[in-house]
């Protein structure tokens, strides 16, 4: 195959095949017709994560910490996890537990953007957040999204964590409309006054840099309406069901707390649900408000809720992944830490045994 021109500033041709398969013919419909219904782009910022290549991926990536982090330490973080971790339950002799820990110490004390440990290649991964606009403001979830056949409304319960398994790979065949996204999306970089100039400086230095875009999997997330537009009121979710059900625990469990309604010392299995079950007739209003609009979620699939004067909805949330000549873009050099590295595991030593700082000598 010809890669096309994957030196800096060159771009890889897009393979394109036509979905032939009636699941993702109607996919792939949907998604035309979102792209005239909400055809404009909101930016919201960067997430990060990692991404790990073997010698014999070839170009291919796979993603070991979901793209999903507020900011590139968040994700140096969730690697030093994962390497300490592998070097706790996995390393089958000291030598591989000593280099799985020599990359920890590393990620303790320096601000690491890629390392390679036991011939695994490791990077900070960077992409972007945004979301589909219209008329009618943010995207919803499609209708040909993904859904439980028995919605689990436990809160308890979980859905697949997002970029489970996730290979990235910017040769696979994708079809027209996402060819199309991906074509249009290449471009993009931050423009405006609000921008710092070293961020908007980066931005448009990685459209050399990292000329191609990957599309990730779709997420989905709590927005909320406001006289600046839409917020955001959590994280990212894999399903739009996920999304709902955690929008469900926070109107019977947060906003009865927020609003006084419930103290905040109660506990965790007190909510708008019970406290109305069992004070039945005399029970606020605003208790019972808080149960029928999350009842309201309940009957279907809800993807706009009106509640006491707040306006929320089920957001669709798209990602993508810029990509150069020499796989995925890391993090930029305009792109904000929230914290500095530090030491989040205890001690391991190389013959498996752990040293907590309570330990006595």
């Amino acid at each position: 195959m010809d890669l096309g021109d994957v030196r800096p500033g060159g771009v890889r041709p897009v393979v394109v095949r036509v979905p032939v398969e009636p699941v993702e013919a109607a996919v792939e419909a949907d998604a035309v017709d979102a792209a005239v219904q909400a055809g404009d782009v909101a930016v919201r910022g960067p997430l990060f994560g990692v991404a790990a290549q073997n010698a014999d991926d070839g170009q291919r990536w796979r993603v070991v910490v979901a793209v999903t982090r507020g900011c590139p330490q968040m994700a140096r973080d969730s690697l030093n996890s994962l390497l300490w971790f592998r070097a706790k339950d996995e390393a089958q002799d000291k030598a591989e537990r000593r280099a799985l820990l020599a990359a920890v110490a590393h990620l303790e004390s320096e601000r690491v953007d890629e390392l390679t440990v036991l011939e695994t290649r490791y990077r900070i991964v960077r992409a972007e957040e945004y979301a589909g606009m219209g008329p009618d403001g943010i995207e919803q979830p499609r209708p040909t999204d993904p859904e439980p056949v028995t919605p689990d409304w436990d809160s308890g319960s979980r859905d697949a964590d997002i970029d489970a398994g996730l290979v990235l790979d910017p040769d696979a065949p994708v079809t027209p409309a996402q060819a199309a996204e991906r074509l249009m999306l290449r471009g993009m970089a931050y423009a405006g006054s609000r921008y710092p100039d070293d961020v908007l400086l980066d931005s448009h230095r990685a459209l050399n840099t990292h000329p191609d875009v990957l599309l990730l999997p779709t997420t989905f997330k709590i927005v909320e309406r406001t006289d600046a537009g839409w917020e955001s009121g959590g994280g990212l979710h894999a399903s739009a069901h996920e999304a709902r059900k955690t929008l469900d625990f926070s109107l019977t469990w947060w906003e009865p707390r927020k609003r006084g309604l419930i103290s905040m010392r109660a506990g965790r299995d007190v909510d708008a649900r019970t406290q109305v079950a069992e004070n039945a007739g005399s029970a606020t209003g605003e208790l019972t408000a808080c149960v029928e609009a999350a009842d309201r979620l309940r009957t279907g699939r809800v993807n706009h809720l009106e509640f006491l004067g707040s306006v929320f909805r089920i957001g669709r949330a798209r990602r993508l992944l810029r990509w150069g000549p020499d796989g995925p873009e890391g993090p930029r050099p305009s792109d904000v830490n929230q914290h500095a590295p530090s030491r989040i595991h205890p001690v391991l030593h190389e013959d498996g045994t752990i040293h907590y700082e309570d330990d006595e000598d």
